[in-house]
């Protein structure tokens, strides 16, 4: 540490002093000398360069994610006068990612804890770039539907390793807000996309429009080579010495670190002394199930919602109620920078006012604006003058409910609801069933849309974030303030303790 060097400094020359020759001092009072204090202040910044660093290059995977979930709505309308694309193809090409994804997800736990964090984060990267540039040089479509799903599984380890990376780096008192930037790049990186787009557009320069995405992978590739490991994980392979220095370095601090590693140390102690290890098929036990079922209804309200009705068929939408493609094209730029600001408030209040206040306010804005077009859709208004703006309003307030709760607080929860030994596998279970809930709100809705009108899926969407606001209310437990290993010894003791359903509702109801 800088201090301890220039006491050790400040030694080593008055030893090197001849004491036969040196006089007491007798001049005037002692100054501080400027050169001890400059490095004292150098080292309290590096835990803070260090810190803003991960905040970078850890979740600049959200930028991919988001660009390449987003890109492919404008390129699509050009691919087709490339490649001959049959109804099915075109479903393919749109949804093999999330294909990819599923898988990607379902390998990432395992991965992970096998591998690391962060080289699992770099390998996703070069699988970004790998399938980028299959999909921009694709001439034929099913080189383009194996790029996509190519494409996906990055998508997919990195929608599980990168939140996991983060939680388990942040401190504590920030770790909800360094944790839901992964969620603020997801939406930059469908602001750029649809930006990309509408720039490109005029050119019909489809092919450029994904291969951009090689971009953002390249530093997260780069970057990431220069961040520590999970101390967490290095903890959990036994290697304690690399974990210390890894929290020294992230907090700047020698004593912290000794203290936060004791403390991981103890929790994984607690694991092994239990007299049944701790492995995925705990999950499915009385003592975790409970966690499980949060972290999966967290995950199924977060997608049938309608957030992705609105993601991938904002410009259908308009253009059925009079807007031109150029129109549509812009007013969904729009859409993508109201979701991608409004991100930025939860960041500032997840730490500071929890999780479950989010959440609830956000279930109701978004139940709101689902009510607005429902009512849109369904009375004499569809025929008006205010269908547009009223549109437009609904779409924007139910985008920005959502941005400022559910689509930032799922992905800093998920990692806070599991153990420590089978936090990345159950993780990637709950992805894994993400990407199942939105891949089928993508292929079905389009067929609910042509069967029953918008109207009707906008009642049901609106039904749906009401019966959100109550799962938060009633089932939710809050994790603000409080660390990983914390949240974990209570899930264990209340599986040590076996509690009967009515206990649990009890528990649950004292929470809420």
């Amino acid at each position: 540490m800088a201090g301890s060097e220039a006491v050790e400094s400040g030694a080593a020359e008055s030893g090197a002093a001849e004491p036969e020759t040196a006089e007491p001092e007798t001049a005037g009072p002692k100054t501080a000398r400027p050169d001890t204090a400059e490095p004292e202040a150098a080292a309290k910044r590096r835990p803070r360069l260090r810190n803003a660093l991960i905040w970078v290059f850890g979740a600049l995977g959200g930028i991919l994610w988001g660009y390449d979930t987003g890109v492919i709505s404008g390129a699509m309308l050009f691919i087709r006068q490339d490649i001959t694309l049959t109804p099915l193809m075109e479903g393919l090409v749109v949804s093999g990612l999330l294909v990819g994804a599923m898988a990607g997800a379902g390998l990432a736990g395992k991965l992970s804890d096998a591998w690391g964090r962060r080289r699992l984060i770099l390998g996703a990267a070069l699988v970004f770039i790998a399938g980028t540039v299959g999909a921009a040089l694709s001439s034929e479509a099913s080189l383009l539907i194996g790029a996509r799903v190519l494409i996906g599984v990055g998508v997919g380890i990195a929608s599980v390793v990168v939140p996991l990376y983060l939680t388990e780096l942040a401190p504590m008192e920030v770790r909800g807000g360094l944790a839901s930037l992964m969620q603020l790049l997801v939406t930059v990186g469908i602001f750029l996309a649809y930006l990309t787009d509408y720039a490109l557009a005029p050119a019909h320069a489809w092919r450029w429009m994904i291969g951009l995405g090689v971009l953002p992978a390249a530093v997260l590739a780069l970057g990431i080579l220069t961040q520590p490991e999970s101390p967490r994980w290095l903890a959990g392979r036994g290697r304690r010495d690399d974990a210390r220095a890894a929290l020294t370095l992230l907090r700047g601090d020698d004593e912290t670190a000794r203290t936060e590693l004791l403390d991981i140390e103890k929790t994984l102690a607690e694991e092994r002394a239990a007299t049944q290890r701790l492995t995925l098929r705990d999950l499915w036990s009385p003592r975790l199930r409970p966690m499980l079922v949060v972290g999966l209804l967290l995950v199924f309200f977060q997608n049938f919602g309608g957030i992705n009705t609105i993601i991938y068929y904002a410009p259908t939408l308009l253009t059925s109620i009079g807007f031109g493609d150029n129109g549509a094209i812009l007013a969904n730029v729009g859409i993508g920078l109201v979701n991608m600001l409004m991100t930025l408030p939860a960041m500032r209040l997840i730490d500071r006012r929890g999780r479950r206040p989010l959440l609830l306010w956000g279930s109701v804005g978004m139940c709101a604006g689902m009510a607005v077009l429902a009512a849109v859709n369904l009375t004499p208004l569809h025929h008006g003058s205010l269908l547009a703006p009223l549109t437009l309003f609904g779409v924007a307030l139910y985008v920005a409910a959502f941005a400022a709760s559910w689509g930032p607080v799922q992905w800093v929860m998920l990692p806070e609801l599991f153990p420590t030994r089978i936090r990345a596998g159950a993780v990637g279970v709950c992805v894994v069933f993400n990407w199942l809930f939105n891949m089928a709100v993508a292929l079905v809705f389009p067929s609910l849309l042509h069967a029953w009108g918008a109207g009707a899926n906008f009642v049901i969407f609106a039904v749906t974030t009401f019966a959100s606001g109550v799962f938060v209310k009633r089932l939710l437990p809050e994790t603000k303030g409080r660390s990983l290993e914390q949240i974990e010894r209570e899930v264990l003791r209340r599986g040590d303790a076996a509690p009967s359903p009515d206990e649990v509702s009890a528990s649950t109801a004292s929470v809420s």
